[in-house]
């Protein structure tokens, strides 16, 4: 059985830029971290040692690492199924078809308000991975996808 190719949206620019926003909070942690391991750890044998690779990891975090996140995720509604795809070494492409949602939705933090984006996160039935989030749609877009959703499931349950 082959699966059909199913053309995949890519996820808001604004989630570039709250990824980036994350990863920078992340890296001010660590580089204070590290100032600090500097600042209290005697007898160095040179100075640096902890905040050299701490500022190129930073670097990597907040500069390099994004892009490539944000373009590694994609999504597509067909009506009757959401396809969310994402990973760099291990690619996961998640369907979930509308039937089996259970409840849905559509959240954002301060971030995407910020950058208008939003995550949808459906509950679906079963055990394993039962959670799909989809991160950095435009919160129209999200809304329209839960409420698609909602209406779906409310005529199969009368049906």
């Amino acid at each position: 059985m082959t699966l059909a190719i199913v053309p995949l949206t890519p996820l808001e620019r604004g989630q570039l830029h709250v990824i980036r926003l994350r990863a920078l909070r992340n890296a001010i942690v660590l580089l204070v971290a590290a100032g600090a391991a500097e600042w209290f750890v005697p007898n160095l044998p040179m100075p640096g040692l902890f905040l050299a690779p701490v500022i190129l990891l930073a670097l990597w975090m907040v500069v390099l690492a994004p892009p490539r996140r944000w373009r590694r995720w994609g999504y597509a509604f067909t009506g009757t199924e959401l396809h969310v795809e994402h990973g760099l070494f291990t690619r996961v492409h998640t369907i979930v078809p509308v039937l089996r949602v259970q409840h849905i939705d559509v959240q954002q933090d301060v971030l995407e308000r910020l950058f208008k984006v939003a995550t949808l996160v459906l509950h679906t039935a079963g055990t394993d991975d039962n959670v799909v989030i989809l991160p950095g749609v435009a919160r129209a877009t999200a809304e329209a996808i839960r409420d698609t959703i909602r209406e779906r499931i409310g005529s199969a349950a009368h049906d």
